[in-house]
């Protein structure tokens, strides 16, 4: 009953902004004739009507398991009135002003204020409105799959002299449960074996909730080859901590699965352990932990001094490590030899302003290290925005990556 109450309170807040956005639209559509104008009226009902539907549905569809089409429909909704209350803002600002000539007007004087609505400012607010609605809808349409390559040489003096050229690539947070097909992914595995890597990394987040998600794409990601190898590590989506599991059994054996598929893709998944890379008598250390996360909300089970020892006398270290507030949490504390980590979990929130002088996204007010390269001293954090997608089903800004690295020495 206490939710039937909220699900109708929410309808109804709903239907009154867009009961508030119908008077911007119908001053904004005035010019228009007649038979137009009483078309795009029913056009804009007939929208709302279907975004409770979608509502509807939102509020009532299991979390477990995923469902791509739902996620598209909610997106859509959120966006479109997320667009709307941009609107509502210029409507507000309108009738403050309104509200203001009004009582002008019954105040003695000689001159009088038109109080009528302007169209001026809704059109504005349409027009502004437009823009975040056209960028998400793009993002979704074309964003979510537009992979691109970042390319980064990287000098280390230590680096050993075999080394020297190497070439890493990363990807990170693919999400398989949110592809609706096969398609984008085998265009990703292309891109990725194009780039001929000595070494490949997977810096967690494989699946959105469950195992049975990456099953359709197992052997897509199967094709992914390196010269040395494909090494990987868990994100925090990859535990099942965000759904309800009939036991703890059944939790345990999901994780038991998704770890046995990364063997079954011919990946080295690293659970808080390491890997030497020989190369012409010379090596490096690779290590990879599990999740650990410097934020109250993200468990710590990595356990990064059982991967580190036994690497004291390398000369060279890369970690794999999902959440990028690891690095000051622990890692540029404690283990200054640790050359290179690479981290993703942010998606760069898959919405922001990503131009040359300009990087801007509301994921940087949670993390201090968010996407693109960083530098303390003599150590490197990388952190990857991911190749894939969760909750909204697109990207605008921070496209999905690919990062490739070249080591040199320095």
């Amino acid at each position: 009953m206490q939710r039937m109450i909220s699900f109708i309170i929410l309808i109804l807040i709903l239907f009154l902004v867009d009961l508030y956005v119908y008077q911007a639209l119908k001053l904004v559509i005035q010019g228009l004739a007649p038979g137009t104008q009483q078309y795009i009226k029913i056009g804009y009902w007939a929208l709302f009507a279907a975004a409770i539907v979608v509502f509807a549905i939102f509020a009532n569809t299991p979390r477990h398991p995923a469902v791509p089409l739902k996620t598209y429909l909610t997106s859509l909704f959120f966006i479109l009135y997320a667009s709307k209350l941009l609107i509502v803002l210029f409507l507000f600002v309108d009738d403050l002003i309104r509200v203001g000539k009004l009582t002008i007007n019954a105040l003695p004087a000689d001159v009088e204020f038109d109080p009528s609505r302007s169209k001026f400012l809704s059109q504005m607010g349409f027009l502004i409105a437009a823009v975040p609605f056209s960028a998400f809808i793009y993002g979704m349409v074309k964003g979510a799959y537009d992979y691109r390559v970042k390319r980064i040489t990287l000098k280390f003096p230590n680096l050993p002299q075999a080394f020297d050229g190497y070439k890493m690539l990363q990807i990170s947070d693919l999400h398989t449960g949110s592809f609706q097909s096969t398609e984008p992914l085998q265009e990703a595995v292309r891109l990725i074996n194009k780039q001929q890597a000595d070494l490949v990394f997977f810096t967690g987040d494989l699946v959105n909730n469950i195992a049975p998600e990456l099953y359709p794409h197992l052997e897509t990601l199967k094709g992914i080859t390196a010269k040395h190898g494909v090494y990987s590590v868990l994100g925090n989506h990859d535990y099942g901590d965000y759904v309800t599991w009939s036991s703890p059994e059944a939790k345990k054996s999901n994780l038991h699965n998704l770890i046995e598929a990364h063997g079954k893709m011919g990946w080295k998944i690293l659970m808080n352990e390491h890997h030497k890379i020989e190369k012409d008598g010379e090596h490096i250390a690779v290590l990879g932990v599990e999740n650990w996360g410097n934020r109250a909300n993200f468990p710590k089970y990595g356990d990064l001094k059982s991967a580190y020892a036994g690497t004291e006398n390398s000369p060279f270290k890369v970690l794999l490590s999902h959440d990028p507030s690891h690095w000051d949490g622990e890692i540029n504390q404690l283990y200054p030899d640790i050359d290179l980590t690479l981290s993703g979990h942010t998606h760069g929130m898959q919405f922001g302003v990503n131009i040359p002088g300009l990087k801007w996204s509301p994921v940087q007010y949670m993390y201090k290290q968010w996407a693109g390269l960083y530098q303390k001293g003599k150590q490197y954090l990388y952190v990857n925005t991911g190749l894939g997608f969760i909750g909204y089903p697109g990207r605008v800004g921070f496209l999905p990556e690919i990062t490739v690295f070249e080591l040199k020495k320095a």
